[in-house]
């Protein structure tokens, strides 16, 4: 399988000091290094950093007159904000939008949370917004680094690998590798690789797959259910229009029973989005699936190779993102789909 048909990009092995002295030995000295030294061939240790080139989002849909309306209204009421509380406390102290705040309120952000408003009004979707916007400045969504949230992934429980048939980046969840104690540090960490998969997003995308696989899990390694309430409630209420398929599959009978006692508090959208059982392999190319997840990639999790290359890619994409921001004038609204590097002669139109 080549890197072109599966778009896998893998770091090259550093040398090993056998391999590092090489020159200094004659034709008849062997190195002392074995085949256990290299990782074995057609091993993945890394994302992938595209998906392949048939896998694209479906078109958007074209607005009409109303939601245009509705659109241009919200989009001039975000523009006058000035200052924005810094907690949801009464009388918190406020403080001006950040350049990654406005960078942040797109074209297409704005869209989306109309969307979760189903349209209702501007209103109700600017106040959802700004609810956001307050959530990310206390919940500190910015502020998680690499090495703080690092302790927490050394056993690769959340994974982002690979993109499904409409090129959503695939974020994988194995709660049997679950390696620490309950604490706000776990979904701090799922909130991390959250926005991780959003960098990876390729332009036109808006949204992820999730993979969750109990196999091998227990009772004790599983979220709980107060947990799951907290993550649901982060997920519908600061992250709308982002799940854009969750596949599920080796319930044992205590998930079944968590699902059940949390299904009251999913969105009927968010249901319609989850699917119980079925083959990944119809959600996802297999060349880009994990073999454990019935695909055909080989892969290993190294947190000292996949951690810092992850966060590079993204840090990498960021920067570009903000420098395309920057020189487009450093607008609210501006399109998130060029700011992703998409043709600027023909953008996608929500």
């Amino acid at each position: 399988m080549s890197a072109a048909e599966t778009g896998q990009i893998n770091p090259p092995a550093a040398a090993s000091p056998t391999e590092k002295d090489t020159s200094n030995q004659t034709k008849d000295s062997a190195p002392s290094s074995t085949m256990a030294d290299t990782p074995a061939a057609g091993v993945a240790k890394a994302p992938f950093p595209h998906p392949l080139p048939q896998c694209k989002p479906p078109a958007p849909a074209i607005l009409t007159t109303d939601q245009e309306k509705k659109y241009q209204e919200l989009l001039e009421s975000v523009k006058k904000w000035e200052n924005v509380p810094k907690t949801a406390a009464k009388k918190s102290e406020e403080e001006p939008l950040s350049d990654d705040e406005r960078m942040w309120l797109t074209k297409e952000c704005l869209l989306r949370y109309l969307r979760a408003v189903k349209w209702a009004s501007a209103a109700a979707a600017e106040k959802r917004l700004l609810d956001t916007v307050i959530w990310r400045r206390e919940y500190g969504t910015n502020g998680f680094t690499a090495d703080y949230i690092s302790p927490e992934n050394e056993t690769g429980k959340l994974i982002i690998l690979g993109y499904d048939n409409d090129g959503r980046p695939c974020l994988y969840m194995d709660p049997s590798k679950q390696n620490t104690e309950k604490s706000d540090r776990q979904v701090h960490n799922l909130v991390f690789m959250l926005e991780r998969a959003i960098d990876l997003m390729p332009a036109g995308v808006e949204s992820i797959a999730l993979l969750i696989n109990f196999k091998n899990s227990t009772s004790a390694k599983n979220p709980s259910l107060g947990q799951g309430k907290q993550v649901l409630s982060i997920l519908q209420g600061q992250y709308p229009e982002r799940n854009g398929k969750s596949l599920i599959s080796e319930l044992p009978w205590y998930v079944s029973t968590f699902f059940k006692l949390i299904s009251p508090l999913i969105d009927p959208v968010t249901k319609e989005k989850m699917k119980f059982n079925e083959p990944f392999g119809q959600f996802i190319p297999p060349v880009q699936l994990m073999k454990s997840y019935g695909g055909e990639v080989e892969f290993e999790y190294d947190h000292s190779v996949y951690w810092p290359t992850l966060n590079q890619m993204c840090d990498k994409l960021r920067a570009e993102r903000k420098a395309r921001w920057e020189a487009r004038g450093k607008q609210i609204g501006d399109s998130e789909f060029i700011l992703k590097g998409g043709d600027e002669a023909a953008p996608a139109e929500p």
